[in-house]
Formats: structure tokens, C-alpha cells, sequence
């Protein structure tokens, strides 16, 4: 079915028009809201002007949002039912826009512009029945129709009814639709807000682990530097003993060389002397001395290999394949002083007892007896 001319508008129904008009008035301005419309966290409306002005009237402090300064947000109330409303640093900025109310605000305005006079409306005209008005509704056929489409037409076996009863109910339903839309809206609204609740608790919940486990392996660090300087300090140690030693061997073999050659510096003066009688009194002391001399015929010197530190040799394979396996695992549920991660297995590890040296190596470390040059 073509029809011609135009249709009627539903501003016509004035009531509900009224009706509408008083569910799009912001509690702030008192007048229909002012695109952009934001939806708080209560579900309730405002303009988000007066958004901003309430906001503002609560928070004298806080920076504009054309500020250079980094503010930390803020809070105010509800106007319709007094829940505190906390804002981040974007401020009414960060609020979300309700589109669908804006959407119905474009249809309302675009509703009321139309004329309101009854006798000026236009009415639609059946084009097989040029001067009949769409008047019947035929159910059959879900169409509007003529009554002479009824009674000679394409509708006359066709189950029809009143125009008026099916647009009133058609526009009931048109109605619950918005209603059932408007209220899904609130839902869906709630449920974002919830999602960017549980967001927000990923990252906090991220950045706890993440401090925990830096914390960790910190203890980690910690350990292995101690005890690397616990090793170090015992290398140090024998470092020094050997070299006190060797030390010592070198003054008293320098002072037996310094005897030495004052010795063969004097027996050598002496073969100068050409009177028998002082030669020979200088001669028996000096040949005493030369065989007290040839009587220390062993030299100190450490033993071959002394100057190796190779025992001080660390075996870390076991702890660096067990550190490649850290892993987190699954606490027990309830236990929540259970860490993250197992580090005690580690630090056992490095709590061993070091292994017996090997009893030659230790030897080389401890000096042996020194000789006595005391008398040189």
C-alpha cells in the first residue's frame, strides 16, 4: 500500500510530549538539559555545566582544566540524591556522556518544532482511492488502510481496526521501548562503572605484585653480594698470611746476604794484610765465622705450588640451574601470608657450610719453621 501526502506528527499528542519534557529537565538549570549530558555514578543526570559549576562551588582549589598545574580531582554531591561523587584530575571531564539522552532530547526538540494545531496537520490519502483517508489499521496486513480498500479492496477479507486504538497502543509500546531502552542504559552504565572498578583493582593488585617480587629478588641481591664479600675476605686472608710469609723469608735471606758480604768484603781486606802475625790473628776468627756460615746449609723457600690460590674455587652450577627455575606458583587459598614465590630453597643454599679444604692446600698456608740466622 503507496500512500501520499504526508503523515501525522506525534507531537501532536501534547500530554505526552509533556510527559517527556519533564524527564529531561536537569535538577540544576531547572530547563532541559544542555548537550553535553553526563551520567554520574548514581545513574542521576546533569548538564554538564552545571556539572561543572556544583563541582567547582565544592572544590574553590582545584585547577581549571585549561591549567597547567596537575590537579588530583576532587569530589561533590549528587543534587537528586545526595551520593558523593569523586571525580579524578579530568575532573566533570572524566564523567561519561548518556548519548541516549541526548539522542531523546534531538527527537523531543525535533517533535516540538512541529505544529501543535490539529486543523493543520496533514493526513495521509489512499492512492487507489484518491479522496478516501487512511482512517483503519489492518491487522492482517499490519498496514494502514482506507475503509474502501475494506469494503471493495485489497483488505476486504483483511481484519482491521480503528486507527486511533492501534497508534495509541503502537505508541504505548514506542513509549515502554524508550523506558525498557533508558533503563537498559543505566544498567549497562552501572556495569562499566563496575568494569573500570575491577580495572583499576588489576592495576593495584599488578603493581602490589610487581613491588613484591622487585622486594624478592632484592633479598636475593642482597644475599649473593654478602656472601660474595664473605668469600673475597677469606681469599684476602690467606692472601696476606702468604705474603707475610714469603715476605719474611726474603728480609731474613737479604739480611743473611748482607752478613755475607761484609764477611767475604772483610776475609777479602784481610789477604791484604802483609804481616804474617795480624794476618793470621784476623785469619782464625774469620775462618770461624766462614764455617759457622757453611753450617746453615739449608735455605727457607715455600713449597713449590705455595704461591697457587686455585682451591679457592666456587661451584655455583646447582644454584644458578636452581635460580633459572624461580616460578610463581599457586598460594593456598585463605593463605595469605604464603609469598608469592619460593626464594627459601636458595637461601639455604647459600647458607651451606663451605666444604672441607683439601688438607695440602691447607698445609701450603701455614709458614714452616724459620731458620735461626740469628747468629750472622
Amino acid at each position: 500500500m503507496n500512500f501520499a501526502v504526508g503523515f501525522k506528527s506525534l507531537g501532536g499528542d501534547t500530554q505526552t510530549m509533556d510527559n517527556l519534557e519533564k524527564q529531561l529537565i536537569c535538577p540544576i538549570c531547572l530547563e532541559m538539559f544542555t548537550k553535553p549530558v553526563v551520567i554520574l555514578p548514581c545513574q542521576h543526570n546533569l548538564c554538564r555545566k552545571c556539572a561543572n559549576d556544583i563541582f567547582q562551588a565544592s572544590n574553590p582549589l582545584w585547577q581549571s582544566r585549561g591549567s597547567s598545574t596537575v590537579s588530583s580531582g576532587g569530589r561533590f554531591r549528587c543534587p537528586s540524591c545526595r551520593h558523593e561523587v569523586v571525580l579524578d584530575r579530568h575532573g566533570v571531564y572524566g564523567l561519561q556522556r548518556n548519548l541516549l539522552v541526548e539522542n531523546i532530547i534531538d527527537i523531543y526538540k525535533q517533535e516540538s518544532s512541529r505544529p501543535l494545531n490539529p486543523k493543520s496537520e496533514q493526513h495521509l490519502m489512499c492512492e487507489e482511492h484518491e479522496d478516501e483517508k487512511i482512517n483503519i489499521y489492518c491487522l492482517t496486513c499490519e498496514t494502514p488502510t482506507c475503509s474502501m480498500c475494506k469494503v471493495f479492496g485489497a483488505h476486504k477479507d483483511c481484519e482491521v481496526a480503528p486507527l486511533s486504538s492501534i497508534y495509541k497502543r503502537q505508541k504505548s509500546d514506542l513509549s515502554d521501548g524508550i523506558a525498557m531502552l533508558v533503563a537498559g542504559n543505566d544498567r549497562i552504565q552501572a556495569i562499566i562503572s563496575q568494569m573500570e572498578e575491577i580495572c583499576k583493582s588489576i592495576e593495584d593488585s599488578s603493581r602490589r605484585q610487581k613491588q613484591h617480587l622487585s622486594q624478592r629478588f632484592d633479598s636475593l641481591y642482597n644475599i649473593l653480594e654478602e656472601r660474595k664479600k664473605e668469600l673475597l675476605q677469606m681469599i684476602t686472608r690467606e692472601q696476606e698470611e702468604k705474603l707475610q710469609y714469603v715476605r719474611g723469608l726474603i728480609r731474613q735471606h737479604g739480611d743473611n746476604l748482607e752478613v755475607t758480604s761484609k764477611l767475604v768484603e772483610t776475609a777479602i781486606q784481610s789477604m791484604d794484610e802483609p804481616q804474617m802475625a795480624q794476618f793470621l790473628q784476623q785469619a782464625k776468627e774469620l775462618i770461624k765465622k766462614i764455617t759457622d756460615m757453611s753450617k746453615v746449609s739449608t735455605i727457607d723457600r715455600p713449597d713449590p705450588g705455595y704461591e697457587d690460590m686455585d682451591h679457592f674455587c666456587v661451584n655455583v652450577d646447582h644454584v644458578s640451574e636452581m635460580l633459572r627455575t624461580i616460578d610463581f606458583h599457586t598460594a593456598a587459598q585463605g593463605d595469605e601470608e604464603e609469598d608469592i614465590f619460593d626464594v627459601e630453597d636458595v637461601e639455604a643454599e647459600e647458607e651451606r657450610p663451605e666444604p672441607a679444604e683439601d688438607s695440602g692446600s691447607r698445609q701450603k698456608s701455614v709458614p714452616p719453621q724459620q731458620g735461626d740466622l740469628g747468629g750472622l
